[in-house]
């Protein structure tokens, strides 16, 4: 059973819920509006995924390539790009703050700081997914034993183009 403080949009759950609100605690309620919750949180998926392999791969590791050079052709299109912990960690971080501040803006939190980081999301996003059609149309070079032109057209382009219009929807939100 849920109950509502009166005035206070917060609530508190009985005792069969589960979790904070299980034992009392005042759990704020989301005032936002399920499309607005739902695609804040894909795209917050999105970004801390992308967050979670840049940390991984400042570990020293490649996966889902056997080396770096592998990686680099993979994710990149381009040969000698470092992985190294002071490339990849602030990229980390970026990714990271952005999931968090995007899921705050989708949950009618954060205020204007929130929605203005939700709005850089939406246009590195656009940008990316501009790019990549450029790299489709052949405006940019990649080299000839890459896997990228594949997953460019496949994966990455589409991904930017789509979460790129979701987050600008989801800054346009109030």
């Amino acid at each position: 059973m849920t109950h509502t403080a009166a005035g206070t949009g917060t609530r508190t759950a009985g005792a069969g819920a589960g979790g904070a609100a299980a034992a009392g605690i005042a759990v704020a309620a989301s005032t936002s509006p399920p499309w607005r919750r739902r695609s804040g949180t894909a795209l917050a998926a999105l970004l801390a995924v992308d967050g979670l392999a840049h940390l991984y791969w400042a570990t020293g590791r490649t996966w889902p390539a056997v080396d770096e050079r592998a990686l680099s052709l993979a994710v990149l299109g381009m040969e000698g790009v470092s992985f190294a912990p002071p490339v990849v960690l602030p990229l980390a971080a970026l990714t990271l703050t952005g999931a968090a501040a995007v899921l705050a803006h989708a949950h009618g939190r954060g205020g204007r700081p929130a929605r203005l980081v939700t709005a850089a999301v939406a246009t590195g996003l656009a940008v990316r997914g501009l790019a990549g059609l450029g790299w489709t149309a052949g405006l940019l070079d990649t080299p000839p034993d890459s896997p990228f032109a594949a997953l460019n057209l496949a994966l990455y382009t589409p991904a930017c183009l789509a979460f790129g219009w979701a987050a600008a929807r989801l800054a346009r939100a109030r």
